[in-house]
Parts: C-alpha cells; structure tokens; sequence
C-alpha cells in the first residue's frame, strides 16, 4: 500500500495504543460523513482511514435517493404502518435504540470475525439481550425483536425458537410449571434434538430408542449406531444444558413410534456432559457461523418417566400406554415453525430487495439518453470540472434492471400477505386444539407444508438474483448478502425437504378431491361458501364441461384480480383431478407421480398465495388512500402475471399460449413502468434499519462509496501489524524477492 507523503489516495493515521476507537453510529458501517480510525493490533496501534480530501463523483448517493424518495404515488408511512402495525413499529423503536445505543451491540467488524468470534461475541450479546429484557420486563416477543434486529442468530436462538414452543405445545400442566420457568429465566439453555447423522426428513427412520423401565419408572436413551447420533441440533454443540429428544418409545419390547423426551445432558454445575453423553459442534457450516451446531450419542443414559412430554401422549407408571386423540396433534409445533418460515420468507425476500434497490438507484453505469429520460439528476447535472465526464444513467434505469427488482419486489407482497395468514391460521388451529377440535389440523399442516416449500424456494432463488444484479460489490461481505444469503439458505431444508413437503400437500388434496368426487356421484356437492379457502377450487373440478372451459381474456383490460386468479385455480384443479384419475386408474403410482405432485403442491400453493394478496386487497379498498390501492394493485397483477408468464405452458389448454403470452408479456412491461416511480418507496417502507442491513450498499442515507472505503480500512490484512508492510512479507515474499536471479543454462 502506497503511503508516500502528499498522496491523497491512501491516507493513514497512527493512534497511541490507549486510543479508544469512535463508535459506528450506522449500519455496521460508521456515519458516513467521516470515516473512523481504527485500533490496530497490540503491536502497533495504526490504521487505515478515509483517504482526505477526496468525494465520490457526482452525482451523490444521497441526491440520487432523494429523488426517488420524491417520486413516489403513495405515502410510505401508511404502508409502513399496513406492513407492521403501531404496536411493532413501536416496539421496533424501543429494541433499536437499545441496540444502537449500547457499543456492545456493534456489528462494525462483524464480517471481519473468526467463527470462534462470532460465536463468543452472540453468546455475550445473547446475555445481555436477555438480562436487558429482564431487566425492562419485556417478554419473548421483545427479545424476538432483538434477534430479528441483531441479524445474528446464536447459541440461545434455537432455545426460544424450539426449545420453548416444544415445552409450551407437549407438556401438560404440571410439566409446564417445572420447566417453563427454568427456561424463561434461563436457568436452563435448551435445544430441539430430531435429526440424526443418518435420517432427517424420515422421522419414522429415527434410530435413537427410549425404553421404559417400569421398575425404575425411567427410560433408557440409547444410541444403537453410529447413524443413530443426533445431528445439527442448534445450540446442542457447547451451549444447551437440556434438549428435547425425539426417540423411538419401546414399551415391553413393542415400538411404539418416536415421541419426544426432555433429556439433561449438561452439569448444571460446571457445564460438562454428563455421563454416558457425547457430544460437540459438528464443524464449520455454508452459514450461521455463531450458532454451535451439534452431535449428540446416547449410551444407555436413563431420564424419570415425567421426562415424556405428556400433553398428547403418555406412559403410566406401570408401562401402559395413553394414546393421543389424533396421531398428528403433534403437528402443532410444526405447523408453527412452519407458518413462522413462510412469514420470514418475505421479511429476507424484502431486505434483499430492499438493498439492491437503494444501491441500484445510488449505481450508475454508461450512459443512455432513452433510460434516462425521466431522471432529472442525468438531465440536469454539470461535471465539477471541464475535464470531468457527463454524467451515466442510473442502473436501476435500465428496464431489464427494474424487471428484476420489481418483480422481486412484488413477490415479497405478495409472501407478506400469506405470511400474515399463515400465522392467522395457526393460531387459530391453537384455538380448535385446546377445545379439543382437530378438525382443521391436517388442511392447515398441509397448507403450511406446501407452502414452506414454495417460499423459501422463491426466497433463495430472488436473494441470490438481487445479490447478483449488485454486480462485483454484491460479492462483498459488507454488502451483507454473502451472510445473511448463506443464513437463509438452510431454510430450504430444515423442517423438511421442500420436494418432500409436496407429498404432504398433495396427498391432502387427492383425499379432499376424492371426498368431492364421491359427494358428486351421489348427487350431495356442498356448496362452495362450506369449503375451505384452499379447497373451494376443488369443487369445480369435479363439474362437467370443466376441462372444456377456456380463459375469457381476449385485451389486456381483461386482465383483472378475478380473472387471473380464477386461471391459477383452473390449473391447480386440472392437475390435481388428472392425479386422481391417473392414480385410481393405476396408470400412474404415487410412487412414479413424484413430478407431478410436485407440481401440484406448487400449482396449489402458487393459488394460495395469489387468493391470501386478493383478499387483502379487498380489506385495503376499505381502509386505505386510493394511492395505496392503486401501487398493491400493480404489485397483484406484476406478481401473478410474471409468475404466468415463467410457467406459461402449465395452463393449457385453459389458456391458450399463442394468444395470450404476448398480452401477459406486455401487461408486465406497462406495470413495470407504473411501478418505476415507486421503487425505493416500496422498500423504505418496510422500515428496515441501516442497524440491521448492516449493509455498505443498502444505507438509507445512499452514501455506499463513502461506506465501502471504510470497510475496506476496518479490514485485518490493512490494519495493525499487517500495516504498513503486511506481516507475510518477510517469511514468503522477501526470500522469492531478494533470490537472486540465476543464469540460463
């Protein structure tokens, strides 16, 4: 690095090594306006920083995104509070200013960390979150701010996200009142424990057996083989003192099928495995680098009998077996997990875009006189200098750049609004459960599952596009993509593989259709306001003339909510009746049909998601301003018709493709232009902080060049004894340098 006096292109401050650095004020990524010097190492206290006297060249980010902020048809705050509510925006406010007023709390060198690091510093923050909380008398809904704020998920995250649901969903009464308050004041750190070295998604594979000893009234863990180890449990690696284990019950020599136990496996004392336990992290992962994902075998390892969870299912002491009502009543915590992953879904879909979309608008490449027709900033700017170049068009100008932002834009809409009726759904089933109603437990479990499938896949697949329309800087671990991308990615897999999770969706559907089919042959259909919203569509497939019928769209004006919905529905009932058919001809096995029950659990589910955007808008027309209405409309018909048009060839022969391709396609490029004035508008307001981007690209005051520079000062291999001369120098490169040259033979 060049450090010659008068160069103004790297500039260095030296500090005494009392020197306490300034604090980062911003998104990880300081204030923007001066960049702080950092404290080097111990052994020469120097740094990197702000090379003097030198701006980005115009125009500014700051300007660039004010002139979009003016742009926009609609009032961000009213969308905002649509999104979040008063009450959680509030609490957002109360979380943040914690996070951003305690130096504890910095994320300024977080990209910078070892794994070891990471996980020591989220256990140290971890603990204060929660004596902060106990402190202030906030509650699990707080300290869920704080680790959706935190964007770090560490060794206490699976204790509330797992752990405790668990504990609150199967234990009775009395179990409740010895574990849930250990747990909530943290006197025990716990875990959830299921998949195991050899088997994940094939829970009835589970090796790990709980045999009862009625003379003892104990169970006896046991790990039988290696495949037997339980395996990525998070927090299980060097933090949880308990976890819930899930084991084959063994009654007098019977398997009864896997149930699920609490288990100690750490002293209480000292923290050391207790006896008959092996166990430790199970290594460096893709992403959640401070989460201690761990391996856990037992050997013969023996729990009391009240160790069962025993809401649903129990054992006396005498090895009787209490069956549950419903096989699948333990499908309440799953249901949760899931409808938390498909709300989260477009939380990340939506901080991904929102990143992309700041810092596409910040970006300027070449220069297009057609793109920039409307940015006042290109059409008006002068070079500070006549030697200065003119100015460039911004990328988010470019139409293929806004097709890529936008649609992925919609698509977060779109996921939010099932989000909310996911989460609406399950708690709801919560309320059915505890009256003892079970009824609405296999729709709403197989709805979540599909749909689990379905977001996560559209999640990954538009964070990774986003990241990738950032061009080189996307690359960059101060983008904040690479990390929290490699977070997200896991959600693909864990609680069940996606492609697996549409068996569950679509046997559900066979069943629901079949049940129609039977109540058409005897002449005894219900009516459609007696199905249920994921079902209605069902009914028509079961009515003559269905597969004769033919989409009614001959203008684009034809495109409404009602007609484009009613294709997707069309759709998803042909495939499912064609399943039905196949299978109850024996033409096809489910076996052999696993393409095709994929593309059920996704047609239905694609409809789903549409119907849920679809009634919000009707709630919306009666509450909020005709602006707003307007900009959710665009976002309805952007997000159905891109859909559409990607899998055209699903909807025939209902929708004839020669016809009907070109409309879609230009409907999509009139939207799109609509929506380009709203752009950064549809991402601020989702609210997100610069505290929890913590990204150089994404900051809301647009200063990304200014951010990227101190970055790369707060970089190991810049600062302390790598600067001025980095410390491989004389080991490596000096002997290959100084060797003197030999003569050619």
């Amino acid at each position: 690095m060049s450090h010659s006096k008068g160069d103004r292109h790297a500039a260095v401050v030296e500090v005494n090594s009392s020197t306490t650095p300034s604090p980062i004020t911003s998104a990880g990524a300081g204030t923007g306006d001066s960049l702080v010097p950092q404290v080097a190492s111990s052994k020469k206290n120097v740094a990197w920083n702000n090379p003097t006297g030198l701006t980005p060249a115009g125009p500014q980010g700051s300007e660039s995104l004010a002139r979009e902020r003016a742009r926009a048809t609609f009032d961000v705050k009213e969308l905002t509070l649509l999104l979040h509510g008063e009450k959680a925006l509030e609490d957002d406010r109360k979380v943040l200013e914690v996070l951003e007023n305690n130096p504890a709390f910095s994320k300024a060198d977080i990209y910078n960390q070892s794994r070891t690091e990471r996980y020591m510093s989220a256990a140290a923050r971890g603990k204060l979150m929660h004596d902060i909380c106990k402190e202030k008398g906030w509650g699990d809904d707080m300290i869920w701010r704080f680790f959706v704020m935190m964007d770090e998920p560490g060794p206490y995250f699976l204790h509330y996200s797992m752990f405790k649901p668990t504990l609150i969903g199967q234990c009775d009464d009395q179990q409740k009142a010895k574990w849930l308050p250990l747990a909530d004041n943290m006197n025990i750190i716990g875990c959830y424990s299921q998949t195991e070295l050899g088997h994940g998604s094939n829970v009835q594979g589970l090796e790990t057996t709980a045999t009862y000893i009625p003379e003892t009234q104990e169970f006896e863990i046991h790990s039988p083989s290696l495949t037997a180890s339980k395996w990525w449990a998070g927090g299980l690696g060097r933090t949880s003192t308990h976890a819930i284990v899930v084991a084959r019950l063994i009654l007098a020599g019977k398997d009864i099928g896997t149930h699920t136990f609490i288990v100690q496996i750490r002293s209480l004392e000292d923290h050391k495995p207790l006896r008959g336990i092996t166990i430790g992290d199970i290594g460096s992962k893709y992403g959640y680098q401070a989460i201690d994902n761990g391996f856990m075998l037992f050997d013969h390892v023996r729990i009391p009998r009240e160790n069962m969870l025993m809401r649903y299912a129990r054992v006396e002491a005498d090895g009787s077996y209490v069956r549950p009502p419903s096989s699948k009543l333990s499908y309440g915590t799953m249901v949760y997990v899931r409808a938390s992953i498909v709300s989260n879904a477009a939380k990340n879909l939506a901080r991904a875009a929102t990143i992309a979309t700041r810092y596409s608008a910040v970006r300027r490449q070449f220069t297009n006189a057609e793109a920039s027709k409307d940015d006042t900033i290109f059409n008006s700017f002068e070079p500070s200098s006549p030697s200065a170049r003119g100015p460039e068009t911004a990328v988010i100008d470019y139409p293929m750049q806004q097709a890529r932002l936008l649609t992925r834009i919609s698509q977060a809409y779109a996921l939010s609004f099932t989000g909310q009726a996911m989460m609406t759904a399950y708690e709801n089933l919560q309320v059915d459960l505890a009256a003892g109603n079970i009824s609405a437990l296999p729709e709403v479990h197989a709805t979540s599952s599909g749909l689990k499938g379905l977001t996560t896949d559209m999640a990954c697949a538009a964070m990774e596009d986003l990241r990738r329309s950032c061009g080189g800087h996307g690359y960059l671990n101060n983008s904040s993509f690479p990390a929290f991308i490699a977070d997200y990615l896991p959600n693909v897999t864990y609680e069940g593989d996606n492609y697996l999770l549409t068996q569950q969706t679509t046997r559900f559907l066979i069943k629901a259709f079949g049940q129609l089919q039977k109540a058409a042959a005897a002449n005894k259909l219900p009516a459609a306001s007696k199905l249920t919203q994921s079902t209605r569509y069902l009914l028509e497939a079961t009515k003559p003339g269905f597969f004769s019928e033919r989409w009614g769209v001959t203008t684009q004006a034809d495109l409404s909510v009602g007609t484009i919905t009613k294709a997707f529905a069309h759709r998803a009932g042909s495939m499912v009746a064609n399943l039905a058919s196949d299978l109850a001809r024996k033409t096809q096995t489910w076996t052999g049909a696993q393409l095709d029950i994929y593309a059920i659990s996704k047609a239905h589910c694609q409809l789903v998601v549409l119907e849920n955007f679809a009634i919000a808008l009707v709630d919306l027309q009666k509450t909020a301003s005709p602006a707003l209405v307007a900009v959710m409309h665009r976002l309805f018909k952007l997000y159905a018709l891109d859909q559409m048009q990607q899998d055209i060839g699903s909807f025939a022969p209902y929708v004839d493709v020669p016809t009907h391709l070109p409309l879609i396609r230009a409907a999509v490029r009139e939207i799109l232009a609509e929506l380009r004035p709203d752009a950064v508008a549809l991402v601020d307001a989702w609210n997100f902080s610069d505290y929890l981007l913590n990204s150089t690209l994404g900051r809301y005051d647009g200063k990304v060049y200014e951010a990227l520079v101190e970055s790369a000062g707060r970089e190991p291999l810049n600062i302390g004894e790598n600067f001025e001369v980095v410390s491989a120098y004389k080991p490596y490169f000096q002997p290959m340098l100084k060797a003197p040259l030999k003569s050619k033979l």
